[in-house]
């Protein structure tokens, strides 16, 4: 029996009853009686998209890396993953406004091609969200150490392993009880976050242009010998080769543009869904990309010193360096804003993994299925799914303490001595976000070829097939970067762990497999295909009233 047919909680949404009833119509043409509170508007769909996607969280947490290994000109690489998700972004919009139901990426799959295809894609991308929680709420520990030092003149060791536990431990309780009282919170934590955003990017880049640039544009358009060992500040040895480098300084970049598809994860919170996740999608992407770009020319711009030495002081000092310019007011400002942009990046991760989990859950696709999709009949929102969801992300961070001193070998696998398991399972993060969105895009591809036609809201009309091609070779290339394995001494090894990435992906397909074909989920999920705008016999249901969209 499908959990959807539980009662319906009271839902206290909606300004507009009409659009809230379309919604509605269109979640039980698939199946399902609505049972989240319908309560976010577009500003609230594209703010949890936007805070998951968070420039300030990728820039501050990233800004080193792509500097040392691309020099200033890594700034333009930006413009690879922005126009390249963009792409996905209008697929991934297309879907979401034919099938406006949370789990995103797990439910076009299994409506696309079926329901062992889609069970694998919610696996994946269920872990990679799980583990991106933990390493984004980790990523929040230097930064209040420092905030606590400034203001208490306490000594906090960001490195310490208990240290990071209580930290991450405590803002992971206080995520998951905004999360649990409601989809309203989560919209308004994540609406903060925006503007906290704006101020920390377009906020800062101001704030550095009147303490005044230490370089001029031109500035941005040199490598300053990053391409050379002799005067790369992370002694990397591209040979010459700015190609070479920028395979390398691209992932720094690549590992930001991500995060937009959570709008679709809140469907079933988001009125007038099939036209406006899709909106929040692309906007998410844009607005990540300017406020990206703009931050890092300024942060570049105010490096101090020339040459090759200004670029290795501002490699070895971070972001921090650069910022000391600024006076110390202005600094613990700053370090209060970015502790909260990794809070609301985390919430809103959170959140749409907790949608997630329920949507698999109420499709009886996990053990426990029927505890973790019950919803509260006060709240609204998946409590179970949020609570196991942070139970899990806090086993990823005991991982810290699994360290071991020495490197590791395995046959030809090597584990770096003093990398904790926790890092080497981020890098899971990211491949296995890269991984569900080749899934999703290719499941669109067999929907198409299966004679399927977009009848939402939002379609791509006659580039449908143009765009999905564009974004397949856009994420299909960028896998293969992101999990290439090139040693332990390669350039790579900044962002990848050689084999390790791929171990790791390894790792989570074979646990999936096992489960998969001993407790056959997909059986749960073959009761769940239900769609009454698919074909059925000679007929087809009438096409919504509302005319689609398409992009301009």
């Amino acid at each position: 029996m499908s959990h959807a047919a539980e009662p319906a909680p009271s839902n206290p949404a909606a300004s507009n009853p009409g659009e809230t009833d379309q919604d509605d119509a269109r979640l039980a043409s698939l199946g399902y009686q609505p049972q989240l509170h319908r309560v976010l508007g577009l500003f609230a769909n594209f703010s949890v998209a936007f805070t998951y996607l968070s420039p300030m969280v990728g820039i501050y947490s990233l800004f080193v890396l792509g500097l040392g290994t691309g020099g200033p000109a890594y700034i333009w690489l930006n413009f690879i993953p922005i126009i390249g998700m963009l792409f996905v972004a209008l697929v991934f919009g297309e879907l979401a406004s034919h099938y406006p139901v949370a789990g995103a990426l797990y439910q076009y799959s299994k409506f696309s091609v079926g329901p062992g295809y889609g069970w694998f894609v919610g696996w994946f991308y269920g872990f990679a969200l799980l583990i991106t929680v933990a390493a984004v709420d980790t990523g929040v520990v230097g930064y209040f150490a420092a905030l606590t030092h400034n203001w208490f003149h306490w000594n906090l060791d960001p490195s310490d392993h208990f240290t990071i536990l209580w930290i991450t431990v405590l803002l992971l309780l206080i995520q998951t009880i905004l999360n649990i009282t409601g989809a309203q919170v989560m919209g308004r934590v994540a609406q903060f976050g925006v503007y906290v955003e704006i101020v920390g990017t377009f906020g800062i880049a101001i704030i550095l242009a009147i303490h005044g640039f230490h370089h001029g544009l031109g500035y941005l358009f040199t490598t300053q010998g990053v391409t050379h060992a002799a005067t790369n500040p992370l002694a990397l040895d591209f040979h010459g080769s700015w190609l070479g480098a920028a395979l390398i300084a691209v992932l720094a970049p690549v590992y930001i543009y991500y995060g937009f598809e959570s709008a679709g994860d809140i469907s079933e919170e988001t009125k007038d869904a099939g036209r406006q996740v899709p909106r929040a999608m692309r906007l998410a992407v844009i607005w990540g990309g300017i406020g990206s770009i703009v931050l890092t020319a300024a942060l570049l711009l105010a490096i101090p010193g020339d040459g090759a030495k200004g670029v290795g002081d501002a490699v070895a000092g971070g972001v921090p360096s650069i910022l000391g310019q600024l006076p110390s007011g202005v600094q613990d400002f700053l370090l209060l804003m970015i502790i909260f942009a990794f809070f609301s990046c985390g919430t809103s991760i959170q959140g749409a993994g907790s949608r997630l989990l329920f949507s698999y859950s109420r499709d009886e696709a996990l053990p426990a299925s029927s505890w973790l999709s019950r919803v509260h009949s006060r709240f609204g929102t998946p409590v179970n799914a949020l609570i196991a969801g942070a139970v899990v992300t806090v086993l990823f961070v005991l991982l810290v303490f699994a360290s071991p001193a020495q490197d590791k070998h395995f046959l030809f696998i090597t584990y770096p001595g003093g990398v904790n398991a926790l890092v080497a399972l981020v890098s899971f993060g990211v491949s296995g976000i890269y991984l569900s969105f080749l899934l999703t895009v290719i499941a669109a591809w067999v929907a198409r070829a299966r004679g399927w036609v977009p009848e939402g809201r939002f379609t791509l009309g006659r580039w449908g097939t143009t765009v999905t091609v564009i974004a397949t070779l856009y994420l299909g290339l960028m896998l293969i970067n992101v999990v290439l394995p090139t040693g332990l001494s390669s350039p790579r090894a900044y962002f990848n762990l050689d084999w390790i990435t791929l171990l790791v992906m390894f790792v989570i397909a074979v646990v999936g497999a096992i489960y998969f074909f001993s407790a056959r989920p997909d059986r749960g999920v073959r009761h769940h295909l239900h769609d009454e705008l698919e074909p059925t016999g000679s007929e087809r249901a009438a096409p919504p009233e509302t005319p689609p969209e398409t992009p301009a």
